[in-house]
């Protein structure tokens, strides 16, 4: 895991294919402040993701580890960066960091299945659905999970299978 204070990160491209050295918002995540939004604005640009982006993940799930609670934003933003490494125009996963994504991508299915248990808002639920596909290596449907909401599953279940019309929910 590349250390927060190695000058390496100053040469990493984040989401604007420019240098992003995360470190400063991966420490205030760390000591329990909110840093997601610059994280999500910086790691991630319509698509666009680079080697800090990649480097980031092994460290929020290492945080995520220290955490009280996981939240949407933690799953939502590792999968992001995992569906758009699959993306051809955005580089490949640096070898120096492959074992790590690997160990992190582990850990973060850990936590997904642990925190499924106890979750109960739909965001978060869907998050961590789209996390654990994603964590499994089913990238297709990690990414279809990752990228919806409620509304489009419904509507692509309305295409193929009459959803509203042939179903209802139905309290236990």
């Amino acid at each position: 895991m590349l250390p927060l204070n190695d000058p390496r990160w100053n040469t990493l491209a984040g989401g604007y294919k420019t240098p992003y050295g995360p470190s400063d918002a991966l420490r205030r995540i760390e000591a329990g402040k909110d840093a997601w939004d610059e994280l999500w604005q910086e790691l991630h640009h319509q698509g666009d993701v680079g080697e800090a982006s990649y480097a980031a993940v092994p460290h929020l799930v290492r945080i995520a580890k220290l955490l009280p609670r996981r939240d949407w934003n933690f799953y939502g933003l590792v999968s992001t960066i995992e569906v758009e490494r699959h993306r051809k125009s955005n580089p490949l996963l640096p070898g120096w960091l492959v074992q790590d994504y690997k160990e992190a991508m582990a850990g973060m299915l850990e936590f997904a299945l642990a925190d499924l248990r106890r979750v109960t808002d739909r965001a978060t639920v869907l998050s961590i659905l789209g996390a654990t596909a994603l964590a499994k290596g089913y990238v297709t449907l990690g990414a279809m999970i990752s990228h919806s909401d409620e509304s489009k599953i419904v509507e692509v279940l309305d295409k193929y299978d009459a959803w509203t019309e042939l179903y209802a929910e139905r309290p236990l």
